[in-house]
């Protein structure tokens, strides 16, 4: 079976923590437990750039197209200069760093740590070495994802805590709730039109909630099974690794470490489509700016711990609209 999409030159050599589109090109960022992160033009699969770190990098992300950032599993959480392919120190937590965000709306990264806190750092005073640490606020374990729609922040920790605040007074979170998932947290995304966020698990399921209290919307919010199948009378549960929403129209890619990625529609409750097995996990997905293309790092998670696998790559699948627009809901015929 032929495999989904057009192979990227040049990969990490292993394994793929996190990759991300531009917002404002088809420049694609990748950080690796290789200790780099790269820059790809995923449109003419040319590397552009690569920088080395202290450590495994476990996640990176767009400032724009000239600048990035990168969290490091050394602590470090750095600035990418692209143009001049140098890196400046932003500061450091007391652990490995898990995620980090850029929020448009402060100007602010934001980072997640191993050490129970996230961050919030300004990155313009970084290159005169002035102080950047804006804030840190305690969280009540580790923090595992992070994802930031407008002023919400949505904040995804161990012991399936999660915290929601809102950028412009982060004094307390918002809101403090539990994952309605019974296992580890794996990924968390907010809708692009903010109503909500999508949860993924350890145990192959995918909660779909909604951040307005009220008990109508709170009605609207339900889980689901994916990622998993049944042999020989058993079911084989995978983890759902990865989650990324379609910028047109809102449908979302998940991606496990069954090696396939799936393609749903929340609000009708459906999956529209699912694309050839991949050759290993899928560890990270995202989308283009403009929703044509779906980056798919197809890399080895170590679920089952240190075993033979294929090596890490990066797939750019260019996207037909029949795979992610919604369809339309059939209406019963009226009686004659």
């Amino acid at each position: 079976m032929q495999v989904a999409g057009r192979q990227l030159s040049d990969p990490p050599s292993d394994g793929i923590s996190n990759l991300r589109f531009s917002n404002h090109s088809d420049h694609l960022l990748v950080s690796s437990w290789d200790k780099t992160v790269r820059l790809y033009d995923a449109a003419d699969d040319v590397l552009r750039g690569e920088f080395l770190h202290g450590g495994p990098v476990l996640d990176c992300c767009f400032h724009d197209d000239s600048s990035g950032f990168s969290a490091c599993a050394d602590g470090t959480v750095r600035r990418l200069v692209f143009s001049h392919g140098k890196e400046d120190n932003l500061g450091k937590h007391d652990a490995p760093v898990r995620c980090i965000e850029y929020s448009y709306s402060t100007g602010q990264v934001i980072t997640g740590s191993w050490d129970k806190t996230i961050k919030c750092w300004d990155p313009r005073g970084v290159s005169a070495q002035n102080a950047t640490l804006v804030v840190t606020y305690q969280q009540p374990e580790r923090v595992y994802s992070l994802s930031l729609v407008g002023h919400r922040l949505v904040v995804a920790t161990a012991g399936r805590h999660v915290n929601i605040y809102d950028l412009r007074n982060m004094s307390q979170p918002e809101q403090r709730r539990e994952s309605s998932l019974k296992y580890q947290t794996r990924c968390v995304r907010c809708y692009p039109n903010g109503t909500g966020y999508a949860l993924s698990s350890v145990e192959g399921r995918v909660a779909m909630e909604f951040f307005d209290l009220t008990e109508a919307s709170q009605a609207k919010k339900y889980a689901f099974k994916c990622h998993r199948k049944s042999e020989a009378g058993r079911d084989i549960v995978y983890p759902v690794n990865a989650i990324a929403f379609h910028p047109i129209y809102g449908t979302f890619a998940t991606g496990g470490s069954d090696g396939f990625v799936n393609v749903w529609d929340g609000n009708n409750k459906k999956r529209l489509y699912q694309f050839s097995k991949y050759p290993t996990s899928i560890a990270a997905l995202s989308f283009s700016r403009d929703g044509r293309r779906l980056a798919v790092a197809s890399s080895y998670t170590y679920e089952e711990g240190d075993k033979a696998h294929g090596p890490d790559s990066i797939f750019i699948r260019s996207i037909n609209e029949i795979e992610v627009k919604p369809k339309p809901k059939v209406l019963p015929n009226p009686p004659a």
